[in-house]
């Protein structure tokens, strides 16, 4: 089946934050992944704890954002870094990951991260997107270069929809990313199982 990552962002979220991620745990995706750029690495901390018991309790992978040194202290076994970042970390702060991701804008990209260690990687922004307006998607065949490049999992990120995840069926890629639909859906299981069905042709 398609995997569905989950990102966060505070600044879309029409509740209280931590009561989203409770209803994004209880659908069980693939992971949720804390992304909240804006904070300090002492602010994200401090949340991140709070959102690490939170995936915990439902058996959901909590994927931490940007901040390696953060991940280390809460013993976060998940990390997804920008690929500058990845580029400066040492063997020593890699060993303490089993899951590290890195976000890829092109072919070569995708090939360094995997060659840094990566054990999966997005690559995007797929379709345009609310998040990045005024700028094209780059676009399925994108995607397909980037799958067949590399032999980790890829996942699509930027403008997925149930209607747009038609068309990445047979790009190689192993699953997708969600964010605005992540922080303001109300059924989010439903939406998780229109996507990965999408995907899978069953829709």
């Amino acid at each position: 089946m398609c995997k569905v990552l989950c990102f966060t962002s505070r600044e879309l979220c029409r509740e209280d934050f931590l009561e989203r991620i409770r209803l994004l745990a209880g659908a069980s995706p693939a992971g949720v992944v804390l992304r909240e750029k804006d904070l300090s690495e002492q602010e994200y901390l401090v949340l991140a704890r709070q959102v690490q018991k939170i995936c915990e309790r439902w058996h959901v992978p909590c994927i931490l954002h940007g901040f390696a040194d953060a991940a280390i202290k809460l013993h976060a076994k998940a990390v997804h870094l920008p690929l500058p970042v990845l580029r400066g970390l040492t063997q020593a702060q890699k060993a303490a990951f089993s899951c590290i991701g890195a976000s890829c804008h092109c072919v070569e990209e995708a090939q360094e991260a995997q060659a840094l260690g990566c054990t999966y990687l997005t690559a995007g922004h797929i379709f345009e997107t609310g998040c990045k307006r005024g700028l094209p998607g780059r676009g399925v065949q994108f995607l397909k270069d980037v799958a067949d490049a590399v032999e980790i999992p890829v996942f699509a990120i930027g403008g997925i929809t149930p209607e747009t995840v038609k068309s990445l069926r047979g790009t190689g890629a192993k699953g997708v990313c969600i964010m605005s639909a992540a922080m303001q859906r109300g059924d989010v299981r439903g939406y998780l199982n229109q996507l990965e069905r999408g995907m899978q042709g069953g829709l």
